[in-house]
């Protein structure tokens, strides 16, 4: 364990010299994303369907945490994580898409190299954060559920803020780590990134050495990050579904399961393209249909997210109509 760490510190420290000019040697400034066509018809076409899709997702989002803050009913641990998801969600898909526009309609599609740190760094940060947040979300449903009497108790204010500010803070520091066994890699050319941005894998491609020892490192990281949270909330479900099979009344069961469907949808739109991605080998990579994969969990994850639970959520029904005019506002 000693000798790989060496081995890691040696590389990386060595990688990180490339990052600055030397005499006789070139180094890459900026990065020019791909994206999905050049064909100007097909970008215009793509920039209308994605502009629409990124307006829906931050105004869906948008509306669930307005009616969450507006209505006192609504201020519950169950609601407060699902005002937090669609924080999350907004942002997710805000750190990728508006960049993405902009590139269907201009001639230029490049970005700076620090730019693309960034833009690296808050997606793996969001991305990472939102996971986490799936398995809050799931030990909301299993107190609920197993332990309804005391859920106030055990979900008390004070736990669900640490809960929700931990899932910030885990997903901006295993980001930071990410990013930078990524980004501290020579880049001598080539500089187009198969992609519609700059995603990890798509960019450590472009490094200009042998990148099997951080790919090994990052898909520890990977699985630290994916399959972990999937393993605690299989466990969840597991015992909420033990306490349910024991409710006597089958009204009651199904009541209890409906309670979890709409969490369940949205884990598994957002788990299995990630870990498609992020947890696969290296000769499966195909460009084109990784484009695609990632745009599926980072813009209409985005998208279904506020759909899934408003269509199955009285509350959120209810809520709507109170701020439209349309029923008493409590508040």
């Amino acid at each position: 364990m000693c000798q790989m760490i060496h081995r890691i510190m040696d590389s990386l420290t060595g990688s990180t010299m490339w990052m600055f000019p030397r005499q006789n040697q070139s180094w890459v400034s900026e990065f020019i994303l791909i994206g999905f066509s050049s064909d100007p018809t097909t970008n215009n076409i793509l920039f209308i369907v994605f502009l629409l899709s990124y307006l829906s997702s931050v105004l869906g989002n948008g509306l669930i945490i307005m009616l969450v803050c507006l209505d006192t009913q609504l201020h519950t641990p169950m609601y407060f994580f699902l005002s937090t998801l669609s924080l999350l969600d907004m942002s997710y898909v805000t750190t990728t898409m508006p960049q993405m526009l902009v590139h269907l309609l201009a001639h230029s599609q490049t970005i700076s190299f620090a730019g693309c740190w960034l833009q690296m760094y808050m997606f793996s940060a969001l991305g990472i954060a939102e996971s986490i947040l799936f398995v809050v979300m799931a030990y909301d449903r299993y107190v609920a559920i197993c332990y309804p009497l005391r859920y106030t108790v055990i979900l008390n204010w004070g736990l669900c803020i640490r809960l929700a500010a931990g899932t910030w803070i885990c997903g901006s520091l295993s980001s930071l780590l990410h990013t930078f066994f990524t980004m501290s890699l020579p880049y001598c050319g080539p500089n187009r990134v198969d992609h519609y941005f700059c995603e990890g894998p798509s960019v450590r491609s472009l490094a200009c050495m042998d990148t099997h020892l951080i790919e090994m490192v990052d898909l520890v990281l990977s699985v630290f990050v994916v399959v972990t949270p999937i393993s605690l909330i299989v466990t969840s479900y597991f015992h909420i579904t033990k306490a349910i099979l024991k409710i006597k009344s089958t009204q009651a069961r199904c009541k209890a399961f409906s309670t979890c469907a709409s969490h369940l949808t949205v884990v598994t739109f957002f788990y299995i393209p990630a870990i498609y991605i992020y947890i696969r080998p290296n000769s499966s990579y195909s460009p084109e249909r990784d484009k695609q994969i990632s745009l599926f969990y980072n813009v209409f994850t985005a998208l279904l997210n506020p759909v899934v639970y408003s269509l199955r959520n009285k509350d959120i029904k209810r809520a709507f109509l109170k701020v439209m005019g349309l029923g008493r506002m409590d508040w």
